[in-house]
């Protein structure tokens, strides 16, 4: 085989081991949410390593885009597939850190887990934010804009959750309607999820990059 087909095919296994690492972000995240729904502790625990896990796919994939950039001269739209994957496995394991941050967070709260009057805006934050990512992960893969736009589109949606969130809990703190301890871990976590929509819009940024070089009009969040 020529060189330039050997490193098509290098190329091509870039893509799927950022494919599986991105799958293994999704199913942490699924995990989490059932967890959180099912109040189990089980599954909880065995995300608090999650983080360990994701960066040592992101220290494999980074070492195949610098063997890539080093074999041979490659063309534009190379350095655009291999730079996309190196920004987007980047923000795949920032997701592998906030789900191993969020199991610690909710093993420290009390069984049965209490998400007090928030329990519906976070379910719905949780829920936005899974698909967000599955999406992201979804229109890197396929190198799909339209997908891409509307996942960096939907990313309004969190923002207003978030926002409402912050507003409910400091009228609720100042009415004295909630224990203010309580209240400031659930702003952590609704934080955590509107960081996990950021990271599902850079993903559809970077989706859009590979194909058409263009970033200028796309800030990372």
């Amino acid at each position: 085989m020529t060189p330039r087909v050997v490193f098509e095919q290098e190329l091509e296994q870039l893509k799927v081991a950022v494919t599986d690492m991105s799958e293994r972000a999704e199913i942490s995240y699924d995990k989490l949410v059932l967890a959180v729904n099912g109040d189990d502790r089980g599954i909880l625990e065995q995300l608090l390593h999650v983080d360990h896990a994701m960066t040592d796919m992101q220290r494999n994939i980074e070492a195949r885009c610098l063997r890539l950039l080093t074999k041979q001269q490659p063309v534009a739209r190379d350095l655009r597939v291999v730079s996309a994957a190196l920004k987007v496995v980047t923000d795949i394991q920032r997701v592998g850190d906030i789900v191993t941050d969020m199991a610690e967070l909710f093993l420290r709260m009390p069984q049965p887990l209490d998400l007090q009057r928030w329990q519906p805006l976070i379910g719905f934050m949780m829920q936005e934010t899974k698909e967000m990512l599955h999406g992201a992960v979804e229109c890197f893969v396929n190198s799909d804009q339209q997908q891409a736009q509307e996942v960096i589109d939907h990313d309004d949606v969190i923002d207003e959750a978030f926002n409402r969130m912050k507003e409910e809990m400091m009228e609720a703190i100042r009415s004295g309607d909630v224990d203010a301890d309580k209240s400031v871990d659930m702003l952590m976590i609704a934080k955590y999820l509107e960081k996990i929509g950021d990271h599902a819009v850079n993903i559809g940024k970077w989706a859009i990059f590979q194909t058409t070089g263009d970033m200028e009009s796309y800030r990372l969040l």
